[in-house]
């Protein structure tokens, strides 16, 4: 399980063949250990060798579900390891299960922060809700003004420097991982 609050930045050397690569960066004063979980860009993957670099096996059903296999060398990605029991509870609930992508429709400056506006599929506006809690490529974020599949985020400076939502563009594609609690919900009262 994880947070949604990033840990660090991790920089791609290259995706190819289900296998990614990023330079080393070191997260925190835990030891990389393999087999281990970590959100990358929102996606829970297995740490598979760190020793210059680290690596991750991506399936197919990884790659279909999120904006993953459009990352080239030099892309920045977001990186957050598993929680730790004892840890703080700094964000929301996020499994890494990556429900959806997004695309980035307007990106808007004001006072202080800047205003993401996403647009997913409209079906999947069932689980956005005022104030509700979202997750864009791994960022526990806050959604505001919902509709028809289209939602705003605001974000502040702190956050635009210690993640890679800054390097966003019109046009681009985040991966979206909806509140679990309100897809259990949906399960539980739809029987």
């Amino acid at each position: 399980m994880f947070t949604g609050i990033i840990e660090g930045i991790g920089t791609v050397r290259s995706l190819d063949e289900g296998v990614l690569q990023l330079e080393s960066v070191r997260i925190g004063a835990d030891p990389w250990r393999v087999g281990e979980s970590i959100a990358v860009n929102g996606a829970c993957l297995t740490l598979i060798n760190y020793s210059d670099e680290l690596r991750f096996d991506i399936s197919p059903e990884t790659l279909q579900r999120t904006a993953l296999e459009g990352l080239v060398p030099g892309s920045r990605v977001n990186l957050e390891r598993a929680m730790k029991a004892d840890g703080r509870f700094g964000g929301h609930i996020v499994q890494g299960h990556v429900d959806a992508t997004a695309e980035v429709g307007a990106i808007l400056s004001t006072d202080n922060s800047t205003v993401f506006r996403f647009q997913v599929l409209s079906d999947l506006d069932r689980y956005l809700i005022d104030k509700g809690s979202v997750t864009i490529d791994g960022i526990s974020l806050t959604v505001v003004h919902p509709n028809d599949g289209e939602f705003d985020v605001w974000v502040i400076p702190h956050t635009l420097q210690e993640t890679n939502l800054g390097d966003r563009k019109i046009g681009d594609l985040v991966n979206v991982e909806f509140d679990v609690i309100a897809k259990y919900v949906e399960k539980l009262t739809s029987r």
